[in-house]
C-alpha cells in the first residue's frame, strides 16, 4: 500500500522564492505519485509562519490551483522551529509519513526518493544530511562545524551536519506529540523519540531567490537554545569551574597568610583590582547561563501555546488573486 506524504514546508517573507520552488515541489511530488511511491493524496502543507509580505495570498492562490497544494497560517511569527511543529501536527492525523524542508529550494529534492524507499525498507526517521559545506562561507561552515561538536560534546544525541531536512511516520509524530516543552530545539529532539534510523546523503546548492531570513543573531540565538534545550552540562561545568576557582582562592590565601608572617607582603593595589574583576565578570557569565535555564523553566511553566493557526486554505472558497482576475473581466 503507497503511503500518503505531506512535505511540510514552513515559510516566512518568501514572496519571492516561492513562484521558483514551488513548481519543483509539486514536480518532485507528482513524480513519486506517478512511479508509485506514494499516494496520490500526497499534499504540500505550506506553513506561513505570520509574514509580512504577500507569501500568504501565494500560498492561498496555490492552493485554490492545485488540487496537491495547502497551507496554514499562523496567528503571528513564531519562529522556525515553531512553524514546521505546526505543519508537522498539522499533517500528523492526514499523513503516514511526512517529509520537513526548507522553502528555499537549497536542499536536494531528489533525496525525498530516498527517504521513501528507507520508510518503505522499515525506518521510521530518515535524516537528510549534506555531505559537504563547499556553498557556504568559511566562518558559517567553521560555526557550524563546531556547534554540532559542542552539542556533541554538551551530551545532545544530534545528527552531524542534519538540519530539518528529514522524514518521520506517523507514529513518530504521535510519540513526538507527547514532547510538551515550550523550548524546542527539532533536530535534537526527534533523535530522542527512537525508532529506528537511517540518513541520506545529498549536495546543498545556492538559495534559487530571495534572501536569507537566519542571520548571525538568529543562527546564535538558535545554537544556545539547542544547548540550554537538550543538556544541563553547562550548569554541571560551571560548578566544577567554581570549584576549581575555591581551590585557587584557598590556596591564594594561604600564599597571602605565608607571605605576612615571613614579612614578604608588599601593598598592592593592581593585584587587588585584577583579582576582582576577574572573578566578578566569572560571575556575571556563570549568573548568566543559570538564569538562561531559569528564564526557561519560567517559560516552561507557563504551558503557553507553540502556535496559532489563524487560517487555513482549505478554508477559503476562493484566493485574493482569482477574485482580482474575475472583477478585470468584469470590467472588460
Amino acid at each position: 500500500m503507497r503511503p500518503i506524504l505531506y512535505i511540510v514546508i514552513p515559510c516566512y517573507n518568501e514572496e519571492s522564492v516561492l513562484p521558483v520552488t514551488l513548481p519543483l515541489f509539486r514536480a518532485r511530488r507528482n513524480k513519486m505519485v506517478e512511479q508509485g511511491k506514494i499516494d496520490a493524496k500526497s499534499r504540500l502543507l505550506f506553513v506561513d509562519d505570520g509574514s509580512k509580505d504577500a507569501t500568504w495570498k501565494w500560498i492561498q492562490q496555490a492552493a485554490q490551483e492545485y488540487e496537491e497544494v495547502e497551507g496554514v497560517l499562523l496567528s503571528r511569527n513564531r519562529g522556525h522551529q515553531n512553524a514546521l511543529l505546526a505543519g508537522l501536527m498539522e499533517a500528523k492525523e492526514k499523513a503516514e509519513i511526512t517529509i520537513s524542508i526548507d522553502c528555499d529550494g537549497q536542499d536536494d529534492l531528489s533525496a525525498m526518493d530516498e527517504m521513501v524507499d528507507a520508510y518503505l525498507n522499515g525506518c521510521d526517521i530518515v535524516y537528510g544530511v549534506r555531505k559537504k559545506r563547499d556553498t557556504d562561507t568559511w566562518f558559517k561552515r567553521s560555526s557550524a562545524q563546531g556547534f554540532y561538536k559542542l552539542l556533541r560534546w554538551m551530551g545532545a544525541d544530534v545528527v552531524y551536519n542534519h538540519a530539518d531536512y528529514r522524514l518521520v511516520s506517523k507514529r513518530v509524530l504521535e510519540a513526538f506529540s507527547d514532547f510538551r516543552e515550550v523550548n524546542i530545539f527539532l533536530r535534537g529532539m526527534f533523535p530522542l523519540v527512537g525508532f529506528r534510523s537511517t540518513s541520506v546523503y545529498y549536495d546543498r546548492s545556492e538559495r534559487l531567490a530571495g534572501e536569507s531570513h537566519y542571520p548571525l543573531r538568529k543562527m546564535l540565538a538558535l545554537a544556545f537554545d539547542g544547548v540550554t534545550s537538550l543538556s544541563v552540562k553547562p550548569i554541571r561545568l560551571i560548578t566544577g569551574f567554581g570549584l576549581l576557582i575555591s581551590l585557587l582562592s584557598f590556596l591564594l590565601i594561604i600564599w597571602v597568610l605565608i607571605s605576612y608572617f615571613t614579612g614578604n607582603s608588599v601593598p598592592g593595589w593592581s593585584s587587588t583590582v585584577l583579582s576582582t574583576a576577574l572573578l566578578g565578570g566569572i560571575q556575571l557569565i556563570c549568573l548568566g547561563v543559570i538564569g538562561e535555564y531559569v528564564g526557561k523553566i519560567y517559560m516552561e511553566t507557563k504551558r503557553r501555546p507553540r502556535y496559532i493557526i489563524a487560517e487555513r486554505t482549505e478554508e477559503k472558497t476562493t484566493s485574493c488573486f482569482l477574485e482580482a482576475e474575475k472583477a478585470q473581466k468584469i470590467q472588460k
